[in-house]
């Protein structure tokens, strides 16, 4: 389906999914909405080599109450995927922060998958006006606390990956014997090796700079941590890091891997909405 540059696409009545192309400095970024439009902005943030639609369910759930904003970051899924800078986690924040001033949304609760949540927290810590209260899902605190054995490095002439490349990669991403989505094998084939490349070292250079806990910290925000306990990716004990982070909530999700919003997608949106309730704010 094609979008045309900055107008909506609207499935149905105007709570039905809105679809929109924004033309941004960088490049274009694709952005959908569900949800009553007066409802209290919820926006979610995938993960690296993810899209829009790793949310997909959990967004029956939280429209009930929430106005779902969901983006695909700069070189992922319908967005832009330009050779050049851009990919780093502040720049993906500024970006976001830009698509929720265009959409007229003022506050917004911001949760992140993966890395999505190095970028909810960037955006955090540059427009703490916009930004009401975080929730993390399985984003690694510090890099000591990652397990994953790294996959074999696959190089530009054998881009895009095979199925085989793309299960290695993507297998410590859930729990054992979870079957990956077609919708995200596809979603890693689609990228551009330099975007694949690119938004993984920027992940890995956020946290090198400076540990999660020690930024939410210093931001003062809610902080609401789900974690899967059966994570492959990052120590699932290491959740327990983010207590650092005074009134911080942790939940860890019993038999989920990295991704229950795929593999629990229930009880996860149980969990946000529980915190939602507390610390909403009204859109305008």
């Amino acid at each position: 389906m094609t979008i045309p540059d900055g107008q909506p696409h609207v499935k149905g009545n105007a709570e039905a999914t809105e679809e929109s192309i924004l033309p941004l400095d960088g490049g274009d970024i694709y952005v959908c909405q569900d949800g009553p439009r007066d409802a209290p902005a919820l926006l979610l943030i995938h993960g690296s080599a993810s899209s829009t639609r790793s949310w997909d369910l959990m967004v029956p759930a939280l429209t009930v109450s929430h106005r779902v904003i969901r983006i695909d970051l700069l070189g992922h899924g319908r967005s832009a995927k330009p050779v050049g800078p851009g990919y780093e986690i502040p720049a993906q924040g500024r970006r976001v922060g830009v698509a929720l001033d265009r959409l007229g949304v003022r506050n917004a609760i911001v949760v992140g998958h993966s890395s999505g949540g190095y970028v909810a927290t960037a955006l955090a810590e540059q427009r703490a006006d916009l930004v009401t209260a975080l929730a993390l899902i399985n984003t690694g605190p510090h890099l000591g606390a990652f397990i994953a054995p790294e996959p074999a490095a696959i190089a530009p002439s054998q881009w895009p990956p095979t199925d085989e490349q793309i299960r290695q990669v993507a297998s410590t991403g859930f729990s054992a014997g979870f079957e990956i989505p077609l919708e995200l094998m596809d979603d890693l084939r689609g990228m551009t090796y330099h975007a694949f490349a690119a938004s993984t070292q920027a992940a890995r250079a956020y946290l090198e700079q400076q540990t999660l806990p020690d930024r939410l910290t210093a931001l003062g925000k809610p902080l609401q941590v789900i974690f899967g306990d059966q994570d492959r990716r990052w120590r699932p004990s290491s959740a327990a890091d983010y207590h650092a982070v005074p009134g911080t909530r942790v939940d860890l999700l019993p038999g989920a891997g990295h991704s229950p919003i795929l593999e629990d997608a229930p009880r996860t949106a149980a969990l946000l909405l529980a915190f939602t309730a507390i610390h909403t704010a009204r859109a305008d």
